[in-house]
Parts: structure tokens; C-alpha cells; sequence
């Protein structure tokens, strides 16, 4: 099992509820998209899922492990085993596009290793620019991330998890800063990755279109529940209605 969720609920800091009592599995080399309006808690459940955020409610297991009952050394193991694409990738921006690659396997690499590709010389040319060619971006290994476009920049991400060759993929709006065609491209790379490796795929899509196309599991969230998990055949137009519902009338009272 990839991972596991039962009943978890989650409340930020400032009192919002995110999650409740969010059920949710998929094993090994699976591939879902959540979907759901603005606010549903998809990138909540993200970062549940990347052992980034701990819920208050529930239990999460994650590639056969309980992130929360590890010990400090095995859940940083265990997130070097998981890829996260950021809407936003959190890169610096003086960082030259080769070295925000290869920090993809920092996690897996030595400690001098790592701060040697860090501060000195990148540890794998060839690596990087094998992941960047495979989004059109092999020209920009030594350029900085700062004279990049937010769509470059979004793709060096994206990148940077296909060097780092997780056992759990995961996207949140991916591809959000990508024109139609350059979107479906990536997508299709990281379904490739997925593919390729045996890798589970979970990505939070605005566009349903994309999340129809490209993925087999379809799970609706709202209001930090899960709606529907059912496969892409089975979701209907009134099934996509009434998960978008508040946000199409707010859209008509806008227009």
C-alpha cells in the first residue's frame, strides 16, 4: 500500500477546520487527481499525504510506515522517498536551475555529497539535464531561477521531482502556470514517471478537463470531505454540478 488514510481531521492554528474524517488509500503505482473548489482542502491533504502536515485526528500510514511514530532520523527518510510538485515551487531564487534539479535526491545523498553539490560543482550534470530536457528546458541548466518565467520556473520543479524519483508523487495544481498545450505536456510526463518507476501519482487539479484525461481515479472533495472517489468513467456532469456549485454561482454573480 502506498498509503492510508482513516478518518483523518486536520484544524489549522487559526481555528479553520481543514479536513474531516477523510478516508482515502491507494496502492503502489496508482494515480488520482483531487478535485474541488477553492477551499475543499485539497492542498491540505497534499500535504498530509507528504508527511508535511500532522493531523489531529485519525491515522496515516505512508509507504508502509506511521510518519508520527518514527523517529526523527526515519520520517526524514521517509519524506525523501516522497516528490512534491508546488503550485509555487519553494526555490531560491538566485539558485541556479541545474543545483534546484539535483536538490531533488539531496535527501538521499551524503551529507558531503550534498553540500558539495550545493556550494562546489553539481554532482550529476548528465541527471539534470536529462530531467529538464524532458520539459524543454535543457537550454536553461546554468541560468538562474530568478530570470525564469513563472511557467519555467513551474517545469523546474516538476523536474526536480523526476530526478528525484519518488515512490510517492505528489502535485499540487502542477501545471497551473502552463498554457494548454505546455499543461497537458507535463502531465503526461509525470503520468510517464509514474509509469515508469512504479510510482503512485496523486495531483490537485483546478482544470477538471486535465484531471478527466490524464487520470483513472477521480476524488471530488468539498468543504474538507471527500464527496466521490470513483473511477473517470462513472464521474457524471451532476456529479461535477454539485461539487462546483457554490463556486459556479458565485462566478454568474461576478459576471
Amino acid at each position: 500500500m502506498s498509503f492510508s488514510l482513516a478518518a483523518v481531521g486536520l484544524v489549522h492554528p487559526n481555528g479553520q477546520r481543514a479536513l474531516q474524517g477523510v478516508t482515502l488509500a491507494a496502492g503502489a503505482g496508482e494515480r488520482l487527481a483531487i478535485i474541488g473548489p477553492s477551499g475543499a482542502g485539497k492542498t491540505t491533504l497534499l500535504r498530509v499525504l507528504g508527511a508535511a502536515l500532522r493531523p489531529g485526528e485519525g491515522t496515516v500510514r505512508l509507504l508502509d510506515e506511521a510518519p508520527w511514530q518514527s523517529s526523527a532520523p526515519a520520517l526524514r527518510r521517509l519524506r525523501a522517498r516522497i516528490g512534491t510538485v508546488h503550485q509555487s515551487p519553494p526555490i531560491a531564487p538566485r539558485l541556479r536551475v541545474v543545483t534546484a534539479v539535483l536538490a531533488g535526491r539531496l535527501g538521499q545523498w551524503s551529507l558531503p555529497r550534498a553540500l558539495g553539490s550545493l556550494l562546489l560543482r553539481p554532482a550529476d550534470l548528465p541527471g539534470a539535464h536529462e530531467a529538464l530536457s524532458r520539459l524543454a528546458l535543457e537550454d536553461r541548466l546554468f541560468e538562474r531561477c530568478d530570470r525564469l518565467s513563472g511557467g519555467q520556473l513551474q517545469r523546474v520543479g516538476i523536474a526536480r521531482v523526476l530526478y528525484q524519483r519518488p515512490a510517492l508523487l505528489l502535485a499540487d495544481e502542477p501545471v497551473s502556470a502552463l498554457d494548454p498545450t505546455l499543461a497537458d505536456a507535463a502531465l503526461q510526463t509525470l503520468v510517464r514517471q509514474g509509469e515508469a518507476t512504479g510510482a503512485t501519482l496523486v495531483a490537485s487539479l483546478h482544470a477538471v478537463e486535465l484531471a478527466l484525461r490524464w487520470f483513472p481515479r477521480i476524488v471530488g472533495m468539498r468543504e474538507g470531505r471527500i464527496v466521490f472517489d470513483s473511477p473517470v468513467g462513472e464521474v457524471s456532469e451532476a456529479m461535477l454540478s454539485a461539487l462546483y456549485a457554490n463556486e459556479s454561482a458565485a462566478r454568474e454573480r461576478a459576471a
